[in-house]
């Protein structure tokens, strides 16, 4: 299985469909919330949320989204990264509430060779989430530094670090 991509195997224009979705929980919600101390009541106090918000229940916090949708994408864009460069925007575009699944893509938007070391480049992206009847709840552009084929050689290949058994 393939986890990330060269800077030669990305192509302008090309979407990745991440897979697969998650359905996002009550307990992944507060669990990230109390983590990050996040404690806005919209999305721990589910009394607070039904009398006085216009959701009428917990809106899960949007960095858990983020976060879901940045690490559902590792496998197609990001696994093989040496440095994530720059998150450009991020958008909330619509609520995600308990018992949502949430579904990504990310399209190439460009891609260029580093000025500096030959052996890598820079790749464009924006990623978009969504939930189960379509509707988009998230997007954000990052830009990320991948190595080049001779970078990957150059360590160890596909699976740079990995030892090799031995008996005894």
């Amino acid at each position: 299985m393939q986890f990330g991509r060269s800077y030669e195997e990305f192509e302008v224009g090309a979407t990745y469909k991440h897979w697969p979705g998650k359905t996002v929980t009550e307990y992944d919600d507060h669990l990230f919330c109390l983590i990050t101390m996040n404690h806005h009541p919209l999305h721990l106090d589910s009394h607070y949320a039904g009398e006085t918000t216009q959701f009428g229940k917990n809106v899960v916090v949007g960095n858990y989204i983020y976060s879901l949708l940045l690490g559902m994408s590792v496998p197609d864009i990001s696994g093989k990264a040496i440095a994530n460069l720059e998150v450009e925007s991020l958008k909330h575009v619509a609520p995600t509430f308990h018992g949502d699944t949430i579904y990504g893509e990310t399209q190439v938007l460009d891609k260029w060779e580093s000025k500096s070391k030959d052996d890598r480049g820079v790749v464009y992206v924006e990623t978009l989430g969504y939930n189960q009847d379509g509707t988009v709840v998230c997007t954000f552009r990052r830009k990320v530094m991948v190595p080049k084929q001779n970078y990957l050689d150059a360590r160890g290949g596909e699976q740079p670090g990995r030892p090799v058994p031995s008996e005894g």
